[in-house]
């Protein structure tokens, strides 16, 4: 009955007019299928204070040599990012 109902209303709000991407698309079937739950006010600040550390809000330049760095990225590549994420999450983890 909740599907339903949700569907009614997408229709009904003409939510189905805009083009969604595949990854959009899979957000909201999830949603559809009861996926995602409401959070507590509490919760939902620890998750927004974790998201404002995360932030980037720095530049740093760095020099290293051409051979580490066709390393990084191809380490990179392997995991499907990109070597600049990459790169961010390894000196974030050795930051903690």
């Amino acid at each position: 009955m909740k599907k339903y109902l949700t569907k009614r209303l997408l229709k009904k709000f003409r939510f189905n007019k805009f083009k969604l991407s595949k990854y959009e698309k899979e957000i909201e079937d999830a949603s559809l299928r009861g996926e995602y739950v409401p959070v507590s006010p509490e919760e939902f600040q620890e998750v927004v204070k974790a998201l404002q550390q995360r932030r980037k809000d720095a530049v740093l330049s760095v020099r290293i040599s051409s051979h580490d760095l066709n390393r990084l990225k191809e380490k990179a590549r392997k995991l499907g990012l990109k070597y600049q994420t990459f790169i961010t999450e390894l000196l974030h983890r050795a930051a903690e």
